[in-house]
């Protein structure tokens, strides 16, 4: 097996990709669908839903970490992190489809269900997804490489998300045929049968080149001792924690925001001036002809009008969060990572907050500060991924110790963590303004869904800017760490 910095095969880079676009199915859907789910068609309140997707952090915060040391610990034929994305596969979509599920149950029952599937859920993601994210890091010890292979796995994970977050409502609605409980259920079916081909593709394409020392001893309370001296490992799980906190907040916002706040008949001329709707049914637009010979995005009325332009709004944000990803590595090797990332952060903020000066019938403002944000955060995406991988090559340039799962597991638990919590506040916060489903919303309840999805996200962000400030790894350093390890492991290399 290889050591040092070895380049990764474009056909390697893609096989590994698809292993995030199966991911991204899960996380898009909880991350933009899954309060809404729990308040409007599972049926159990705003706050109670927040405490739930809270509580579930809890046992991540066990989990997680142990999963880190098994997985470090774990040695077969296939290597330390391969095999986990093979052994999780099924169960993580059989988990999915449970968790959008609704039973006929009393709503004691309900909560218990969900509670249940929920923790489960986020259970199999940690299994699956810490050793996913963690082969990132012993695939290649060259820094720009990881970039690349980081910029080849967020154009997959953003190519599913721009599925997932434009095709999900219509999908709902066709398959459930007026039953959304049923049409959750049927789409998150065909999501987890694409999720599990994926993970063995993954499984398949991808190798592990970096080993540890073989003579390298170290227990788990040593792996968890180095990590609290580790500075930059510190920045980047503030910064993790804080970035999904906001990502969960504002994408649960923003499903209420186009459902209860942006105005039906501006939002409906305006589709209808780009050709995604007609009036009537004789003069069908140029776009929406072709979206109606897959039959998702027929509208030949105002009743599906949220669903639809909620959808687009998704997809359009997401089209350019792709070019943005794009141009990722040559940002990154042209200024370095940190300076990509503080720079691009710090706009998304700025174009976040601004959604609270949007009146109800600036639809096409609205699309246009969703555009202005996604381009300024695509780029910073595949950074943090690489930089993690940078991170544990620090943490092991300084203690001659490599816990690449260890490093990896409390960034998974701080993602999984912001995740559950951005939800979490979203939920508290609506029901502190007095929201209540499937009805007018009152003054104050509009007000907390505007403020959600715009200040109080905008403050999280903040947070996350001044937490990679702290991050000590700089280009210089990454390139001084690289070549010193690469000499260090021709010793062991076999």
């Amino acid at each position: 097996m290889e050591q040092g910095t070895s380049r990764i095969p474009v056909k390697e880079k893609i096989g590994y990709s698809f292993g995030d676009a199966a991911a991204n199915f899960v996380f898009q859907t909880m991350l933009i669908f899954q309060l809404g789910f729990y308040t409007d068609v599972f049926g159990i309140t705003a706050a109670a839903a927040g405490t739930l997707l809270l509580i579930g952090r809890v046992w991540d915060g066990f989990f997680d970490p142990l999963m880190g040391v098994v997985a470090d610990r774990t040695n077969t034929r296939w290597g330390k992190f391969r095999p986990w994305i093979l052994w999780s596969a099924i169960p993580f979509a059989v988990l999915f489809v449970l968790a959008f599920t609704t039973p006929d149950f009393d709503a004691g029952g309900k909560l218990v269900y969900a509670y249940v599937t929920y923790i489960l859920l986020m259970t199999i993601y940690s299994v699956n997804n810490l050793p996913y994210s963690a082969l990132s890091g012993v695939m290649t010890g060259d820094v720009n490489e990881r970039t690349s292979l980081s910029q080849f796995r967020f154009f997959f994970a953003m190519a599913a998300s721009f599925l997932v977050q434009g095709l999900t409502l219509p999908l709902v609605a066709k398959l459930g045929g007026g039953d959304a409980a049923k049409g959750w259920q049927l789409t998150i079916g065909v999501f987890a049968a694409l999720c599990v081909v994926f993970f063995v593709i993954t499984f398949l394409s991808s190798r592990e080149r970096i080993l540890p020392d073989p003579k390298q001893k170290s227990s788990p309370k040593q792996d968890f001792a180095d990590l609290l001296k580790n500075g930059p490992w510190i920045s980047m799980f503030v910064l993790t924690l804080f970035l999904f906190i906001t990502l969960a907040l504002w994408g649960s916002a923003m499903y209420y925001f186009f459902t209860y706040y942006a105005d039906k008949e501006s939002l409906f001329a305006f589709l209808q001036s780009w050709g995604f709707v007609t009036s009537t049914a004789a003069e069908p637009g140029i776009v929406n002809t072709i979206l109606s010979a897959f039959g998702l995005l027929a509208l030949e009325d105002r009743s599906n009008v949220t669903s639809v332009g909620f959808s687009l709004f998704n997809m359009s944000g997401q089209l350019v969060t792709i070019i943005g990803v794009l141009f990722s590595k040559a940002l990154a090797v042209r200024f370095g990572k940190k300076t990509v990332f503080l720079v691009g952060l710090s706009f998304t903020t700025l174009f976040t907050v601004l959604f609270i000066t949007l009146p109800a019938d600036a639809v096409g403002g609205m699309f246009v500060m969703n555009i202005l944000k996604s381009l300024a955060y695509g780029p910073t995406i595949p950074l943090l991924w690489a930089m993690m991988g940078d991170v544990a090559d620090f943490a092991e340039w300084k203690t001659r110790r490599r816990a690449t799962g260890v490093v990896f597991a409390g960034i998974v638990f701080a993602l999984k963590a912001g995740l559950g919590l951005g939800g979490a506040i979203c939920g508290w916060l609506l029901a502190a303004y007095g929201y209540l489903p499937n009805i007018d919303q009152t003054e104050d309840a509009l007000f907390g869904i505007r403020m959600t999805g715009s200040v109080y996200p905008a403050i999280t962000f903040l947070i996350g800017v001044a937490a990679l400030g702290f991050y000590g790894i700089s280009k210089k350093l990454n390139l001084q760490i690289q070549d010193e390890l690469a000499e260090r492991r021709k010793s062991f290399a076999r």
